[in-house]
């Protein structure tokens, strides 16, 4: 599509392409997952439901009732009271769904990362865009003789460029001084 083509295209037509590069953006991360990734990701799926607490209760209800209905059925118990190896067991596990869970939030981090940095350009990108038109426009309305000049201070400071550096910079302060307010 040429730069006419797409100054013409219906506004559905746009919506439709940015979600299918959003949705390659997804497809694109999905495919960098190597399979010990993907394994890690189906195990944290699984035990991030409602239905994995059930069987965990679940098991050690049954646990500690074979226990206690064993002994009291003359069997020979395998985990007397305080049910040392199902702590054992219960620790084990938790370590390794803590492990599990971790490693989908670093790899979920990392993304989030990346889209905060590409909305972040978007956002400089349209800043840039934003400016050019107002400068475009000012400068527009100085040359049509039909249009009377006037000083406008707002489109004025309006002409210049976005600062990334000053804005953060104002941010801090404004942090510092809030901040400082909140320790009195």
């Amino acid at each position: 599509m040429d730069k006419q083509d797409r100054g013409q295209a219906e506004p559905g037509a746009q919506i439709g392409q940015n979600i299918e590069s959003i949705l390659a953006f997804y497809q694109q991360e999905e495919q960098k997952l190597s399979a010990s990734q993907r394994l890690l990701e189906y195990v944290s799926n699984f035990v991030g439901r409602p239905y994995f607490l059930s069987v965990i209760v679940l098991f050690a209800v049954l646990w500690i009732l074979l226990s206690v209905v064993g002994r009291a059925a003359g069997w020979h118990h395998f985990d007397p009271p305080p049910f040392f190896w199902l702590q054992g067991i219960v620790s084990l596990c938790a370590l390794l769904i803590t492990t599990v869970v971790l490693i989908k939030q670093n790899r979920l981090a990392r993304f989030e990362e990346q889209r905060q940095h590409l909305e972040l350009q978007v956002n400089l990108l349209t800043e840039q865009k934003t400016t050019k038109l107002i400068n475009l426009i000012e400068e527009l309305r100085r040359d049509l003789p039909m249009v009377k000049d006037r000083h406008d201070p707002e489109a004025e400071a309006m002409q210049q460029p976005t600062d990334p550096h000053q804005v953060l910079t104002a941010l801090d302060q404004r942090r510092d001084v809030h901040a400082g307010r909140e320790r009195k």
